[in-house]
């Protein structure tokens, strides 16, 4: 796992939780998924000197306050990561994040490209369209948490359809899922879980065909929220795009993270 420093930054009235590597590489802000934290991105980064690992951890993620559940969308917390581009003088970085943070690195290429030299889309569970249809597992144990709490919420879970699909189709996922029922405070989780899971990327096929900067997208099979077909998708809508595969979490999670090392140094290496 990468080794680095924390700091907390100010960004509209709250106080959130940044880990820099440090070092003179070329910064690359990667970002977390979904109920992550900067743990997730540090151990799915490559440790190379020629690249520093910048992770803001999200509104009521990691450390991070929470702040208003109202506020919580794609949209906000991609304006934060930039606010925190802002504060640390960066003037040309790489950005990119797996699952939620492929999607903030994506609305950040499109709608605020200036110095940037390249965007990483890991695992993407967003593309254009209204709803990310993949994920409303995620939104339906969000759901099941508001309505029936940790315990009962978990039991009501296991007896429904979509427990069961991801068991067969998506065991990692289901371990993820699974997880959420205790994550503290419960209420946060809920509400992270309803309200991003049903968000939009807010991007045409048109807003991402003018993403002119390289890319890079990676995904693999035995994944139901963030399905392989989509990646391909997303891959096929960006113009400069390079398509990895990558071995299946749930198949070899060593494996797994050093395909996406290789492939994320591969990449990042034609950026410098």
């Amino acid at each position: 796992m990468i080794e680095g420093r924390y700091q907390n930054l100010t960004i509209d009235g709250l106080s959130l939780r940044l880990f820099d590597a440090g070092g003179r590489g070329l910064p690359v802000v990667f970002q977390h998924g979904l109920c992550g934290d900067s743990r997730q991105t540090r151990e799915a980064f490559p440790a190379d000197p020629r690249f520093r690992l910048i992770t803001l951890e999200c509104r009521g993620h990691g450390e991070s306050e929470a702040g208003e559940p109202a506020q919580f969308s794609l949209q906000t917390f991609a304006h934060d990561v930039q606010a925190a581009v802002k504060h640390l003088g960066i003037s040309r970085y790489a950005v990119g994040g797996i699952s939620m943070g492929a999607a903030l690195a994506l609305k950040i290429a499109a709608e605020s490209p200036t110095g940037l030299a390249g965007v990483m889309s890991v695992r993407p569970a967003w593309t254009v369209g209204p709803l990310a249809t993949t994920l409303r597992p995620n939104a339906l144990v969000g759901h099941l948490i508001a309505e029936f709490g940790d315990v009962d919420g978990l039991a009501v879970f296991k007896r429904s359809a979509t427990f069961a699909q991801l068991a067969q189709d998506g065991p990692d996922n289901l371990a993820s899922l699974q997880g959420f029922f205790s994550r503290a405070p419960l209420s946060l989780t809920s509400e992270l879980l309803q309200r991003i899971a049903t968000d939009w990327l807010g991007l045409s096929a048109e807003d991402l065909h003018m993403i002119q900067m390289p890319s890079l997208v990676i995904g693999h099979d035995r994944d139901v929220i963030h399905p392989l077909a989509l990646a391909r998708q997303l891959a096929g809508l960006l113009p400069r795009n390079t398509f990895c595969e990558i071995t299946p979490k749930v198949t070899n999670k060593t494996r797994y993270l050093a395909d996406m090392h290789s492939a994320l140094s591969q990449f990042m290496e034609t950026l410098l």
